[in-house]
C-alpha cells in the first residue's frame, strides 16, 4: 500500500483526524469508561451465571427429590398391590373354606332328613305290618280255624304288599 505524505493528500487529514479523534477519547479517559462497562458487564453476566448455576443445582436436588418421592410412592403402590393380593388370596381361601363348610352341612343336614324320613318309613311300615299281623290273628282267632302256617305267611305277604305299594 503506497501512503502519501503530501499536505493536500486527503490520506493525510483522513490519518490525522483519526490520531486526533483517538487521542481526544484516550485524554476524557473514554478507554477507562469503556473498560469499566465492560468490566461491569462481565460482573453482571458472572453474577447472572452464578445465579444461573445455583438455580440449575436447586432444580437439580429439587428433581432429586421429586425422584426419590416418586420412587418411594411407587414402592408403597407396589407394596399396597402385593398386599391386597394377598388379602384377596386370603379371601378367596376363607370364602371355599365357608362354602365346603356349608355344603357339608347342608349334606348332613340332608342325610340326617333322609335317615328320618327312612326310619319313618320303617316305623310306618312296621306299624302297617302289626296291623296286618293282628287282623290276621283276629280274622283267625273270630273263625277258630287251625290254618296251614305257610298259607297264613303267603296271605300276609301280599296283603303287606298291597299295604305298602
Amino acid at each position: 500500500m503506497y501512503f502519501d505524505f503530501d499536505p493536500g493528500s486527503a490520506t493525510l487529514w483522513v490519518f490525522l483526524a483519526v490520531v486526533l479523534f483517538v487521542l481526544v477519547l484516550l485524554y476524557y479517559g473514554v478507554h477507562k469508561k469503556i473498560g469499566a462497562s465492560l468490566d461491569e458487564r462481565a460482573d453482571k453476566i458472572r453474577t447472572e451465571l452464578d445465579e444461573a448455576k445455583s438455580l440449575r443445582e436447586e432444580a437439580q436436588a429439587l428433581l432429586a427429590s421429586y425422584q426419590r418421592k416418586q420412587k418411594e410412592a411407587e414402592d408403597q403402590a407396589e407394596e399396597i398391590v402385593k398386599q391386597a393380593r394377598h388379602d384377596a388370596e386370603i379371601m378367596a381361601a376363607n370364602a371355599r373354606k365357608d362354602l365346603a363348610e356349608r355344603l357339608e352341612r347342608r349334606a348332613a343336614q340332608a342325610e340326617s332328613k333322609i335317615a328320618t324320613a327312612e326310619a319313618k318309613a320303617m316305623a310306618e311300615v312296621k306299624a302297617k305290618a302289626a296291623n296286618l299281623a293282628l287282623d290276621a290273628a283276629e280274622k283267625l282267632i273270630r273263625t277258630g280255624k287251625s290254618a296251614n302256617q305257610a298259607q297264613l305267611v303267603k296271605d300276609g305277604i301280599a296283603q303287606m304288599g298291597k299295604v305298602l305299594n
